[in-house]
């Protein structure tokens, strides 16, 4: 066997490898508005940007406020939302059902894309 020929094939083999775990790549967390660990105004909603296209039916997330000022033994508690997609198949939304008060909060996510693995994260902000 020539070597031109062996390096061809050991480059389609990598070629091949290459798409086939592209095509499987898990979703990753990009950004988030708010971001992780931010302060601020309270949001209309949380936008979540991910780095592969959503399976919507699967991917989810919930809202929880942490922390309430000027109540130490306050728990955590279940905000209602709902989720939607955004304005690209990448993107998740969480809309508050109210407005959010002061306080602390976590998002906890769930994110599926096309290789049906679910990868699950959180983000956490302070609404001041």
């Amino acid at each position: 066997m020539s070597a031109p020929h062996f390096s061809s094939k050991l480059a389609f083999a990598a070629a091949a490898m290459f798409v086939a775990a592209s095509a499987f790549a898990h979703p990753e967390l990009v950004s988030s508005n708010p971001a992780d660990k931010s302060q601020g105004v309270a949001p209309a909603t949380i936008e979540l940007k991910f780095t592969e296209a959503l399976n919507k039916k699967f991917s989810g997330a919930t809202l929880i406020m942490t922390e309430m000022p000027g109540m130490a033994n306050h728990g955590s508690m279940k905000m209602g939302a709902s989720v939607s997609g955004g304005s690209d198949d990448k993107t998740m939304v969480i809309t508050p059902a109210k407005p959010l008060v002061a306080g602390s909060y976590r998002v906890e996510w769930r994110a599926v894309s096309s290789d049906t693995h679910p990868v699950k994260g959180t983000i956490s902000f302070e609404v001041k």
